[in-house]
């Protein structure tokens, strides 16, 4: 994982720390869905991101403060890999009263 003070963009990992605010005590993994672009302090984004779940599974939507430079990119290679599992659906008659 990488340290930068580059700009997230749609689709990016990112883990977030204390170092990117004071409001991730438990650290946690997030899918950006776009930057905002709303007037901050100096070094501080606005984005929307999907919180992620162990399994890579968007969890929660959120909308997030933080520190450009305390953003830590998740490295691509070690993304968490889901395998779709598709069963059929169970279908019966309907029945029309």
């Amino acid at each position: 994982m990488s340290r930068s003070a580059r700009k997230p963009r749609t689709g990016d990992v990112l883990h977030l720390t204390r170092a990117a605010s004071v409001q991730f005590m438990r650290p946690i993994f997030v899918r950006v869905i776009r930057v905002l672009d709303l007037p901050t302090y100096d070094g501080w984004i606005w984005i929307d991101a999907y919180e992620l779940a162990r399994s890579g599974d968007a969890v929660a939507r959120r909308s997030l403060f933080v520190m450009s430079a305390g953003l830590i990119w998740q490295d691509p290679s070690i993304q968490a890999v889901r395998k779709t599992v598709r069963r059929p659906v169970a279908r019966t008659p309907l029945r029309v009263v």
